[in-house]
């Protein structure tokens, strides 16, 4: 049901989490996670309003702090409540607009940004992302 792109976005994410020495991948992880697999509309998207992987990372040590400890998080580290909250808002959403096809890393973008108060959701306020440009995608 997931595309191509948004599993890749996925799977980088769990990279993304780990690399920052988080302990879950939260809803800031799917944000760096969208940005690197690179290639999709939603990372597109993003890079053209300026949120970019380096201020999304800034942002997120601003956000939640730097994972000092010598912490290694397990190879798939589990979700947040907020970032499945997220993934679950984008196969709800996909399901109600009666859209053929996969569910794709704009429909997970999205997701992120319902979640108020979510780190994902500060990281994107913070560099710009809005309602306006929510209701553009």
């Amino acid at each position: 049901r997931w595309s191509a792109r948004a599993i890749k976005a996925f799977s980088m994410a769990e990279l993304e989490a780990r690399k920052m020495k988080y302990a879950t991948t939260g809803t800031e992880s799917l944000l760096m996670g969208i940005l690197t697999e690179g290639t999709s509309k939603a990372s597109l998207y993003l890079r053209a309003n300026g949120v970019t992987l380096f201020k999304v990372r800034n942002e997120a040590v601003n956000v939640l702090g730097k994972a000092d400890m010598y912490f290694f998080s397990p190879e798939h580290p589990p979700l947040t409540e907020p970032a499945q909250q997220a993934l679950d808002w984008a196969v709800d959403e996909h399901q109600k607009l009666g859209a053929n096809g996969e569910i794709s890393t704009m429909l997970l973008l999205l997701g992120i940004w319902e979640q108020k108060n979510s780190a994902g959701q500060k990281i994107l306020a913070a560099l710009g992302f809005d309602d306006k440009k929510a209701q553009e995608i």
